[in-house]
């Protein structure tokens, strides 16, 4: 005859090192420091974090609601003994679904469970009728980390109000630059649809606006800001006026950059004067990657030496000049008055152009705000022209070469001013 074997019935819940971790904090919660009702709140508040949803959250109610009020008290004991089945009558599910909810809020520490042998639940009293131990659901793990709970709602609030604000505000740069471009009648046309293709990309960047992170949305306002500030105040001259003028660079009040330099600054600047004066002698090379040795490459020497180890700041540059040299700074509607307002706006051109935050840092320590600067628009003119493959790496190399005294800016920006005056007489000949 066969022995008949029995399967005996797994008694009780999965014990996992998590659950038993819980069981552990939930014997050493301090009762009598949170009341029912602020649980109740923080019960129905913890649908707004994403752990648990609205089944689960008014699950979690039930059962604070059905432990008495005054085992939250000193010396209570919160543990509720209702069964599956009277607790799904009470939410509208299942018995199945209520014990599949009760083991995910045990497994999120919001809870903890102790099931009897028979998965019966109820309490252990001693002579005097109090509650010492039972086989329940015990809530005083939710006590104990009442604190922590209340700031995550708390957060995660704070954070949803940032990202609405976010959300307002880049629908509201994206409405105003859109009706500002069917408005604005004194843009060239080139210039209205290079804005209006970078307006957009960022759009078609940000996807769905209401699936964006707060940080995403930040970002593009303040491109979208930006260039509303820069269609507001484009020149309506044509661009070949921006240059219009001296050519030379002598000093000049507002737009020249002033530093103080040795006694020798007289002869430097004759150099400087003399150099601009045959800019139109200056041969160009073809286009190439960035490298360390490519920054002279633009001109030919000047006339007159200067000394290797001579420091860069000693360069005077007349923003006009500059401006001049990178047409491709008007291209992006970037026309400083000053050169206090182009280094406020460099920040933003290392983002067009893709020059990170630690390399425009990189160059601010090697060769100060207005050179770094000066150095941004160059490399911006250079990827206009698709010579730079690496505009980051690009502006690392210039400002190794600041800091060892051999970078020599300027004939950079005369280089790319003769080549501009070269191309523009080139195109007038060809056209008479």
């Amino acid at each position: 005859m066969e022995d008949m074997t029995t399967c005996q019935r797994p008694v009780g819940r999965k014990i996992t090192p998590q659950r038993a971790e819980f069981r552990r904090w939930a014997k050493s919660a301090e009762i009598g420091m949170v009341t029912r009702a602020q649980l109740a709140v923080l019960a129905q508040n913890l649908t707004c974090t994403g752990l648990i949803n609205g089944t689960e959250s008014h699950l979690l109610l039930i059962l604070i609601n059905t432990a008495p009020a005054d085992t939250f008290d000193t010396s209570g004991r919160p543990i509720v003994f209702k069964s599956n089945r009277q607790l799904a009558f009470e939410v509208g599910r299942s018995a199945g679904r209520v014990s599949r909810m009760l083991s995910k809020l045990f497994d999120l520490g919001l809870i903890t469970m102790q099931d009897s042998g028979n998965y019966k639940r109820y309490p252990v009293r001693n002579s005097d009728g109090v509650i010492t131990d039972g086989c329940g659901v015990d809530l005083r793990i939710l006590v104990l980390r009442y604190g922590e709970l209340t700031r995550l709602v708390k957060d995660i609030r704070a954070e949803k109000r940032a990202t609405e604000a976010a959300l307002r505000r880049y629908r509201g740069a994206l409405r105003n630059i859109r009706c500002a471009l069917a408005a604005v009648a004194d843009v060239s046309a080139t210039m209205r649809q290079r804005i209006a293709d970078r307006v957009e990309r960022i759009s078609n960047y940000i996807g769905i606006a209401a699936k964006a992170s707060n940080r995403m949305l930040r970002r593009a306002t303040v491109l979208l800001e930006w260039s509303m500030d820069r269609l507001m105040r484009l020149d309506p001259r044509p661009q070949d006026q921006l240059g219009a003028g001296k050519t030379t660079c002598v000093p000049v009040e507002n737009d020249m950059q002033k530093q103080t330099t040795p006694p020798y600054q007289s002869k430097r600047s004759s150099n400087v004067r003399e150099g601009s004066a045959h800019v139109g002698q200056y041969s160009f090379p073809k286009a190439s990657a960035a490298s360390s040795s490519a920054f002279e490459e633009t001109a030919t020497l000047w006339r007159g030496s200067v000394s290797e180890r001579e420091p860069q700041r000693q360069a005077l540059i007349a923003l006009k000049d500059v401006l001049r040299a990178a047409p491709a700074l008007a291209e992006l509607g970037c026309t400083p008055k000053s050169f206090q307002e182009f280094v406020r706006l460099t920040p933003m051109l290392c983002r067009f152009v893709g020059i990170s935050e630690d390399a425009r840092r990189g160059a601010v320590e090697a060769m100060g705000e207005q050179q770094a600067a000066v150095a941004v628009a160059v490399i911006l003119e250079k990827a206009n022209r698709q010579e730079v493959s690496s505009p980051g790496g690009y502006l690392r190399a210039m400002a190794e070469r600041a800091a060892a005294g051999r970078l020599y800016l300027t004939r950079s920006v005369f280089g790319l001013a003769a080549r501009r005056d070269l191309e523009q007489s080139t195109r007038m000949a060809g056209q008479t």
